[in-house]
């Protein structure tokens, strides 16, 4: 009996030393072949812009390709629940926002993916900071006049959203204010814009990035941004405190993920390759161009972040008073 229990430890031992080798192995072998990188929203999007500039040299640096995947919808559900349950060999990662690793778990009844539990933290790229934008024939040229417009046409005005970082801005908006506003929300950005400058709706928070281009050629008309400070990007727009909304900060972050158990080994080359590349001054400033304030850090820096992320989130989404979908 004993001698039979001492085997079966050998043969444990022996499969788990096997484990290990065939995980070094792999890791030594990192990458062999073309990366996908999955994203929660569609072409044209802040996070699709600045992720295809970061990986054309994310490539040069691995000696393989980067493909780029848009799996837009439900909210980014479909993206990160994808990704949670690839292999963890570091070929499939969810590059992502506070959408589906902050506000989801408190905007959505049913999630199908734990933002901590399914994921390994790889970096963080940066901020992409939003601003709230309206279609010209809204008559107010600041926030002060788009409240008191709201005010005198209770159920006229109307927001769209593409993510997350959208929907709780216009909600929180909408509540600070006192207003009454009509939600419409959108599988991304650029569709939701679209029907912004259309006339369709009235309004909306987008990043900076998406929507600048179309303030500069009149078809939008940008009122504040939503960091507690102003923007370095666009100097000249008020925070939304500052144009007399109170308690208003909300910020969109942007990090690289892996499905969960991926070797360490992988995890610290892609950290320290996307760090290099977001840290490289001109790199940094082109992606300042494209309305992104890019830094980094470490993984175990952007796991603690996203803990310190849901606990700001579900405080934002209540005092916001918005109900789950």
């Amino acid at each position: 009996m004993i001698s039979r229990l001492i085997r079966n430890l050998r043969t444990i031992g022996a499969a788990a030393l096997c484990l290990a080798a065939a995980s070094t192995a792999q890791a030594d072998n990192y990458p062999s072949r073309n990366i996908t990188l999955v994203l929660p929203f569609a072409a044209g999007s802040g996070t699709d812009t600045t992720t295809r500039l970061i990986s054309q040299h994310l490539s040069q640096a691995l000696g393989v390709g980067i493909v780029i995947e848009n799996k837009a919808g439900a909210n980014g559900m479909l993206a990160a629940t994808y990704v949670a349950k690839a292999a963890p060999d570091g070929y499939t990662l969810l590059v992502t926002t506070n959408t589906t690793h902050s506000a989801n778990p408190y905007l959505l009844k049913s999630l199908t993916y734990d933002p901590v539990k399914d994921f390994t933290p790889i970096a963080r790229t940066g901020d992409l900071p939003f601003m709230l934008v309206i279609n010209p024939e809204v008559p107010a040229k600041s926030v002060a006049e788009l409240v008191a417009y709201g005010k005198a046409n209770p159920g006229k005005l109307s927001y769209a959203s593409g993510s997350s970082s959208a929907i709780v801005s216009g909600a929180t908006f909408a509540h600070n204010a006192g207003l009454d506003l009509l939600h419409v929300p959108y599988k991304s950005s650029p569709p939701a814009l679209n029907d912004v400058m259309g006339g369709r709706v009235s309004m909306m928070f987008v990043d900076i990035l998406t929507g600048l281009p179309h303030v500069n050629g009149n078809a939008l008309r940008a009122l504040a941004v939503t960091t507690k400070q102003r923007s370095p990007l666009v100097p000249h727009l008020p925070s939304m405190q500052e144009a007399g909304v109170p308690d208003f900060d909300i910020s969109s972050w942007q990090g690289y993920f892996g499905p969960a158990g991926m070797p360490k080994e992988i995890v610290t080359r892609l950290n320290t390759e996307i760090r290099k590349i977001v840290e490289n001054p001109e790199i940094k400033a082109k992606l300042a161009t494209l309305g992104m304030d890019a830094f980094s850090g470490t993984p175990e820096q952007l796991g603690t972040f996203v803990n310190e992320q849901l606990v700001l989130w579900e405080k934002l989404i209540t005092n916001a008073k918005i109900e789950k979908q």
